[in-house]
């Protein structure tokens, strides 16, 4: 695999010629390209629908008084309901309860997200403001082998567009030769073994992990 050049180890935090203003970007990158600008609306339209509808991966952007967080999230395409031009509601399956993303939207409502549809290289994106609903009726409406999400988030959209396929053909991210053996990478319980001590078993979490998936996927 071929790598990107790195900075020098001495090179530090003190880069010259920093950008430090919005006009320094301008004079930079000059004016935006006008299509990058009319393809923003405030509504999703039918054709921005039917990408959500068949995306079968978000992710989650939030920002609360830590910092901001960014969350993967996905389930099987139809999972992000469009119940009108203005509100896309999506469930929050089980986790690790970290609670990371809806710890932010409690306290600042601010979202974006993003739609990744496997073989496509445009992406859509969502800017607004969401809210946490645990409504019975309508968590059960999102029901996979007899589990129902603990909540839903109700997204509503300010701003939605789709973004250009330059980044995926990049970084060729659907391409069978661009995928990296899991084998090449430190597994979980490795990384866990090096954070918690010896005392920790990492050969046998990994060994069990794919059966304590299973059971808990949902």
């Amino acid at each position: 695999m071929k790598q990107m050049p790195k900075p020098s180890a001495n090179s530090g935090a003190n880069y010259a010629d920093q950008v430090t203003s919005i006009e320094a970007l301008e004079v930079i990158y000059g004016p935006a390209v006008p299509r990058s600008l009319t393809k923003e609306i405030d509504h999703i339209s039918d054709h921005y629908r039917q990408f959500i509808e068949v995306a079968p991966f978000v992710v989650v952007a939030t920002v609360g008084p830590e910092g901001m967080d960014c969350s993967p999230r996905g389930d099987p395409a139809g999972f992000m309901w469009v119940t009108d031009p203005k509100t896309v509601i999506m469930p929050d399956r089980r986790g690790n309860n970290r609670l990371d993303s809806l710890r932010n939207l409690v306290r600042d409502p601010r979202i974006s997200l993003l739609f990744l549809i496997p073989g496509v290289n445009e992406t859509m994106r969502i800017n607004g403001t969401a809210k946490i609903v645990a409504d019975t009726a309508l968590c059960d409406s999102f029901t996979i082998q007899g589990k129902a999400p603990a909540t839903v988030i109700v997204t509503t959209v300010e701003r939605i567009y789709y973004q250009c396929p330059k980044a995926l053909v990049r970084s060729k991210l659907w391409s069978p030769e661009a995928l990296v053996p899991r084998s090449s990478l430190p597994s979980t319980g490795e990384m866990q073994q090096a954070l918690l001590g010896e005392d920790f078993d990492g050969a046998g979490y990994d060994k069990d992990y794919p059966t304590h998936m299973q059971r808990t996927i949902y």
